[in-house]
C-alpha cells in the first residue's frame, strides 16, 4: 500500500478557518440569538459546531479515499442526479423559498449547496475523457445540457447560488482548452440567463438598480414613465435595498487597521442584517480590522495556492480537473462574498465558505475539500 501524503499546509489552513468561522459566529450571533430569536447566545455557535463535527467526518472519509476511486460513471452521474432530484423535491416542500428542508435541531439543509460538489465531480470525469475533442459539436452539447439543467435548478431557488457552478464551469472548460468563440456563445447564454433571472424577481432588479443608479438619475432617461422602479418598488421583499451595504461599509470603515476588539463590534447588534451569515466579513472587518480581514482572504490565497499547486501535479487528468474544480469553485465563492460585503457588487446571498453560518455550505465545502485533499494523499 502506497504511503499517504497529507499536504499539512491545506490541512492546517482548513482546520485554523473553521476554528476561526466558529469565533467569529459567536462573535457576530450570540446578540441577534437572543434580541431576535429570544434563544441562548450560543444557539448558532452549537449547531455549526455541530455541523461542523459532521463535515470534517465527511472531509475525513474522501481524504483518506484514493480520489481514482471518483473516477466512475457512478460517482459523476449519480451526484448530478440526486442534487436535480433534491432540488425538484424541495421544491414543493418549500413552497415559500423554494431553498431548504428542515431539520429537527439542525435548522435546515439547503439542496442547491450541493451543486457544487456533484458538477466538479461530473466536470473532472467528463473534461478528463472530452479533453481532445473538447471543442467538437457533441461534446458541447453534452457538457452544455448537463450544466444548463442543474444551473436552471438551481436558479429557481437561489440565483447566486447557481453563478458559483457555472462559473467554476466555464473556468475548467476554458483551461481545457474550449475555444474562445464556443467560450463567447456560453457567456452570452449564461449572461442572458442571469439577466432572465435577475428580471424575474423585483428584488434580485432591485439590488442591481441600486448598486449602478440608486437614485435613478439615468433610468429615468429610458424609462421616463418610471416602469422599472414601480416594479422593484411593489416587490415585496425590496424596503432600503441600500441599507444593508452601507451598513456593512460602515463596520468596516469603522475597523480601520486594528478593529475594535473581538466582541466589540457595534454593527451586529441589529444594524447590520445577516451579520452571522453573508455578512460576516463585515463583522470580521469591524473587530479585527484589516489585519483580521487580510488574514482571511490569506486562508483562502493558501488554498488557490495548494489547489494549484496540485492542478499542475495530479498524476492523472481526472485529479488535476479535481482539483482544479474544487479551488475555483472555493476561491471563487469567498472572492464574491468579500466583493459584496465592501459594495464593490450588487447585493446577493454568498456565504462565506467556513467562516458564515450555515450546515449546508460547510458541508458542501468541506466536502470539496476532503475530495481535493484526496488527490493530495495520493499525488505521485
Amino acid at each position: 500500500m502506497a504511503k499517504l501524503k497529507t499536504d499539512w499546509v491545506l490541512f492546517l489552513t482548513i482546520l485554523a478557518m473553521v476554528g476561526f468561522g466558529l469565533v467569529m459566529l459567536y462573535s457576530a450571533s450570540s446578540a441577534v440569538a437572543e434580541l431576535r430569536y429570544h434563544v441562548p447566545p450560543y444557539h448558532f455557535v452549537v449547531r455549526q459546531l455541530l455541523w461542523a463535527i459532521g463535515s470534517f467526518l465527511v472531509l475525513m472519509w474522501f481524504k483518506r479515499r484514493d480520489s481514482r476511486a471518483l473516477d466512475t460513471p457512478a460517482w459523476a452521474f449519480s451526484g448530478l442526479g440526486m442534487v436535480l432530484a433534491a432540488l425538484v423535491v424541495v421544491y414543493f416542500a418549500d413552497p415559500r423559498a423554494h431553498r431548504w428542508f428542515q431539520l429537527k435541531g439542525l435548522g435546515s439543509l439547503q439542496p442547491s449547496e450541493f451543486a457544487k460538489p456533484a458538477l466538479i465531480l461530473f466536470l473532472a470525469y467528463f473534461v478528463s475523457r472530452r479533453k481532445e475533442a473538447i471543442n467538437s459539436t457533441g461534446t458541447l452539447k453534452q457538457a452544455l445540457l448537463a450544466v444548463a439543467m442543474l444551473a436552471v435548478m438551481v436558479v429557481v431557488a437561489d440565483l447566486g447560488t447557481a453563478l458559483v457552478p457555472v462559473i467554476t464551469a466555464v473556468i475548467v472548460f476554458w483551461i481545457a482548452g474550449l475555444e474562445k468563440r464556443h467560450m463567447l456563445r456560453v457567456a452570452g447564454m449564461a449572461a442572458a440567463l442571469v439577466l432572465i433571472a435577475v428580471v424575474s424577481r423585483g428584488y434580485r432588479l432591485g439590488r442591481f438598480v441600486s448598486f449602478v443608479d440608486p437614485e435613478y438619475k439615468y433610468i429615468s432617461i429610458v424609462d421616463p414613465k418610471g416602469w422599472l422602479k414601480s416594479y422593484v418598488e411593489r416587490s415585496a421583499a425590496v424596503r432600503d435595498v441600500t441599507y444593508q451595504p452601507r451598513q456593512s461599509k460602515i463596520a468596516v470603515g469603522t475597523g480601520g487597521v486594528l478593529g475594535v476588539g473581538l466582541m466589540q463590534g457595534k454593527q451586529k447588534l441589529m444594524f447590520l442584517p445577516d451579520a452571522h451569515t453573508d455578512f460576516i466579513y463585515a463583522t470580521v472587518g469591524e473587530e479585527l480590522g484589516l489585519w483580521g480581514s487580510v488574514a482571511v482572504l490569506g486562508g483562502f490565497l493558501v488554498i488557490l495556492w495548494r489547489g494549484a499547486r496540485l492542478f499542475v501535479r495530479a498524476r492523472d487528468d481526472f485529479g488535476r480537473y479535481l482539483a482544479l474544480g474544487v479551488t475555483v469553485s472555493i476561491v471563487v465563492q469567498a472572492l464574491i462574498n468579500m466583493t459584496v460585503v465592501l459594495d464593490l457588487a450588487p447585493t446577493k446571498g454568498f456565504p462565506l465558505p467556513m467562516i458564515s453560518f450555515g450546515g449546508s455550505s460547510l458541508l458542501s465545502t468541506l466536502l470539496c475539500l476532503g475530495m481535493l485533499l484526496s488527490v493530495s494523499e495520493h499525488e505521485g
